[in-house]
């Protein structure tokens, strides 16, 4: 059991904003104290770079950054060596997306998606369908997003090369047998690209496990600092992938005549002065996370989901998208309110919530509509949060969203 009073004195989001309801985790986590302290321990006790210094404080901030893959890899059951940082989970789908477009898939090549994808897992591939002339197809899914194996597999022919999912969607929360996928997709000779962004924070994702040859997560969605995130890969793929950023720090050497030698993974593809506190803080979020258990933390949401669902379905204004999903954000519309409008009314009761296509803007297809409010949940939320969003919500109406502009 999470001791949640505990839990949320670790935040100070809450101490400074004791009337906020934060169900906005989705896009962005609040941030734990031990993540604030190491980033400012950065800028107040050993700024520098790193890897380019012969200096005390610059050798502290060398271990603490290459520490952040240790922990990274502990977190997802990786050799620390297969953990490249980016700025975030879109950085890491386009690296996967340009080095597979430009280097391994061919004309013709077929790249399976899901109309529930988030953008930063489409507009990659999109784009290597206009340079590459791969082809993008879709797998199948429920009116909730769900892939089912049967569907999977008919899918499944010789000329799919690549199947990129997110594990758990950002909209509808749909947790996408990923496992049995990659068997499949291994099968047929295709590669299995993950976007992480919602599963890695909330549940136990063992890449090993999963045997997934690409998984890329953001730091901010986990309680860590904005603009850093990782990309996994297996390190035969790493070292067979062209960087997509050239520059300092990632090639050993280079000449005049053009010839260059690029330093080994995972540093090649780091190319740059990096986010170094952004690193040594998603180390320190990695390490807070892991103290909980993310075990613990996906039973708890998941029953705090469980609660929160069958609360809002008692409500006759409400019209829920997905409440046999079992995980994840619920996302709604107010009958006959627009949902920005809606997330306004919640807005001026302090409740934090977003609205609108949240990125996956084909989802509508799937889901019928491209407006929703989504409200995310994450361990450091309560009951109470809950019942006090439920009262809110059920006063959500036309006359009480235009109220609040006039």
């Amino acid at each position: 059991m999470l001791d949640i009073e505990k839990i949320r004195r670790d935040f100070p989001m809450f101490q400074n904003n004791p009337d906020l309801i934060y169900f906005d985790s989705a896009a962005t986590s609040l941030k734990p104290m031990c993540v604030m302290d190491a980033v400012s321990d950065f800028y107040a006790c050993h700024t520098s770079n790193v890897h380019r210094g012969d200096y005390a404080i610059a050798a502290e901030n060398d271990r603490l950054y290459d520490q952040t893959r240790a922990s990274i890899g502990k977190l997802i059951n990786c050799d620390p060596k297969e953990v490249c940082y980016t700025f975030n989970v879109t950085h890491a789908l386009n690296q996967v997306a340009f080095a597979l477009g430009h280097d391994v898939l061919k004309k013709g090549d077929v790249v399976l998606l899901t109309k529930a994808e988030h953008a930063s897992n489409l507009l990659p591939w999109f784009r290597m369908e206009q340079e590459s002339g791969i082809k993008v197809e879709y797998i199948p899914t429920d009116k909730e997003a769900n892939i089912h194996m049967e569907d999977f597999r008919k899918a499944m022919h010789e000329g799919v090369k690549v199947v990129s999912v997110a594990m758990v969607t950002n909209v509808l929360g749909s947790i996408q047998p990923i496992k049995e996928m990659t068997k499949i997709a291994h099968e047929y000779g295709a590669l299995m690209v993950v976007d992480g962004a919602q599963s890695v924070p909330h549940m136990k994702v063992d890449v090993k496990d999963l045997d997934v040859d690409f998984l890329g997560f953001s730091g901010h969605k986990m309680c860590g600092p904005g603009g850093i995130g990782v990309l996994y890969a297996k390190k035969e793929h790493l070292e067979k992938m062209a960087p997509m950023f050239m520059g300092g720090d990632m090639n050993a050497r280079f000449k005049s005549d053009g010839s260059y030698i690029l330093k080994d993974v995972p540093v090649r593809f780091e190319a740059g002065t990096p986010n170094i506190e952004g690193v040594i803080g998603m180390g320190a979020a990695a390490e807070y996370l892991m103290s909980i258990g993310m075990d613990n933390i996906h039973a708890y949401e998941k029953e705090l989901r469980t609660y929160f669902c069958n609360k809002m379905k008692e409500l006759d204004n409400i019209e829920i998208y997905n409440e046999d999903n079992e995980y994840g954000p619920l996302a709604f519309n107010a009958k006959g309110v627009f949902a920005q409008d809606a997330a306004g009314y919640l807005a001026s009761k302090n409740i934090a919530v977003r609205s609108g296509n949240h990125c996956a803007k084909i989802l509508h297809e799937i889901i019928g509509t491209d407006q929703t409010v989504r409200a995310s949940l994450y361990f450091y939320n309560t009951k109470e949060e809950v019942d006090r969003f439920v009262e809110e919500a059920k006063n959500i109406s036309i006359e009480n969203a235009i109220g609040i502009f006039f």
